[in-house]
């Protein structure tokens, strides 16, 4: 494996270490806490009227919010690594104007559904669905883009294709978790039976990225398989499966006991999906590091001037805190169940 980094008693070393750990941490924060309002919102499509508003006052304090953990890490991208962000960007132009859209869509449809006549409100509802769709897949496309090196192969864009629809089963995993926790009722053991049809497609969307990852270099595949790399890492892996089969377990238990009453257990699924995330966010960062484009621009070559950095990492400093706390002040001010639009 190639020694790509520069000395890191440097600024020009050290600097877009600290700026790709915010960047990938606030990512993984999207992903995670918008992920599960995003799948809330694919899932309403199967739900009845009745429950919709209850599945839309379980994210409504929080989606919006969530949301700016992408502005950060997208920010962090296009101020500290410009040249990296136009390689990306440029590759992905159609589904990033398409995860806009949807983003967009749900936007205006949730302020819209509350608003409309009673005739009109199926109508936001299935445009709320719809933007949720289209968000959720355009992400997986670019994850499956970042893990191919944005080739544009016919087996690739199907590749990627494939990726946008387990990411899509992903958000649903979460999204039922979510609900697990914050419904009760009918809709409570409704989002069980949505969690386990989301399990399987789930699995098989990481493991394709787990195949695929290594198989695009040579520098990837070394550290993974080369020994003892191998036996060190095994763990991942091995953690993954524990997390899948925790899932699997706990929502075959889960309808006995809320039918009964009994919460215990209903954080599982979506804490051991949480674990799931995290662990796939591993995997793929020690893959992918020190690239930003695999093979070709590492975040020492694509970082911007120290200087700059500097003043850049003094509003992060300022900025990252006020958004970890109004996160949490949130979700602690709004917790507990939620019924049809109150909190």
């Amino acid at each position: 494996m190639l020694d790509l980094a520069p000395d890191l008693t440097q600024a020009a070393g050290w600097m877009p270490m600290v700026f790709l750990v915010v960047m990938g941490l606030a990512m993984l924060a999207y992903v995670v806490l918008d992920g599960y309002d995003l799948g809330v919102g694919v899932l309403m499509n199967r739900a009845s009227e009745d429950d919709k508003d209850s599945m839309i006052a379980s994210i409504g304090p929080f989606w919006d919010a969530n949301e700016t953990w992408l502005v950060l890490g997208v920010g962090i991208l296009l101020t500290v690594f410009p040249m990296a962000h136009g390689v990306i960007l440029g590759s992905l132009y159609l589904p990033v104007a398409m995860m806009l859209i949807g983003l967009m869509l749900r936007g205006v449809a949730f302020d819209f559904r509350v608003k409309a006549r009673a005739a009109l409100k199926p109508l936001w509802n299935r445009i709320f669905f719809a933007g949720s769709v289209l968000a959720s897949w355009s992400q997986g496309y670019m994850l499956g883009s970042l893990i191919t090196g944005f080739d544009d192969g016919g087996w690739v864009i199907a590749f990627n294709a494939v990726i946008g629809a387990a990411l899509v089963s992903a958000y649903c995993l979460l999204g039922a978790g979510w609900l697990i926790i914050k419904s009760e009722g009918e809709l409570q053991l409704q989002a069980v039976r949505w969690a386990r049809a989301s399990l399987f497609f789930t699995m098989a969307g990481i493991a394709a990225i787990s195949v695929a990852t290594p198989l695009v270099s040579q520098n990837i595949f070394d550290k993974w398989f080369v020994f003892p790399n191998i036996v060190l890492l095994l763990p991942i892996p091995v953690a993954t499966a524990v997390l899948f089969w925790v899932i699997h377990r706990s929502l075959q238990r889960l309808p006995t006991r809320l039918a009964q009453g009994n919460e215990y257990g209903a954080w599982v699924p979506f804490g051991a999906t949480i674990g799931v995330f995290v662990l796939a966010f591993y995997g793929l960062a020690y893959s992918l590091f020190p690239w930003l484009v695999i093979d070709r621009i590492t975040i020492w070559q694509a970082a911007i001037s120290p200087e700059s950095m500097g003043i850049i990492l003094v509003g992060a400093a300022v900025v990252l805190p006020m958004i970890i706390g109004y996160t949490v002040f949130a979700y602690r001010v709004f917790w507990g169940k939620s019924t049809a639009l109150k909190y």
